[in-house]
């Protein structure tokens, strides 16, 4: 397990507007330092972008609040029991969004995003095995108003997962 800052993409890190907040090249230099090392001190990340470790707080307090980023714990999911993964594409008859809103509050549902092209949604799944990620398909996601069809991948094996994104 490491820890580590994950740019947020989710439309609940949008502001009142409908926009995403600004973030401008010292915020971005903030963020690059918390991705090297989430517990970074900000003392260190000041004397990296020039701020006081004051001034470094505040901002890192901001991008939390208007939901630019996130500190996590990320963990091999291997290793904290989770030993089934999945990547589910969803076809869905009428409204995506409350369909959306109900993969999103499973807790097995880690990553849920609408889509352009064969599928209306695509849900990134951590089961604890075989017999869970199967109940987690088709007795809950099946079983949402709405869903169409599923189409399941399952992964074999973790070549990548870095959250280095977000300032790029």
């Amino acid at each position: 397990m490491h820890s580590g800052v994950v740019a947020s993409r989710s439309a609940d890190s949008r502001n009142g507007s409908g926009s995403s907040p600004a973030v401008d090249a010292v915020s971005l230099a903030i963020i690059e330092q918390l991705q090297e090392d989430g517990r970074r001190p900000y003392a260190a990340i000041g004397k990296a972008v020039g701020l006081s470790e004051a001034a470094v707080r505040q901002r890192v307090q901001k991008l939390l609040d208007q939901g630019v980023m996130q500190i996590v714990a990320v963990t091999d999911p291997l290793t904290v029991g989770f030993r089934r993964q999945a990547m589910v594409g969803i076809n869905v008859e009428g409204d995506l969004d409350p369909v959306a809103e109900s993969l999103s509050a499973m807790t097995e549902c880690e990553y849920v995003v609408m889509t352009a092209g064969s599928f209306d949604l695509m849900v990134e799944i951590v089961c604890e095995d075989d017999d869970h990620l199967l109940e987690t398909i088709n007795k809950r996601i099946r079983a949402i108003p709405g869903v169409r069809s599923t189409e399941s991948f399952v992964y074999l094996k973790l070549k990548k997962q870095t959250y280095m994104w977000g300032t790029r």
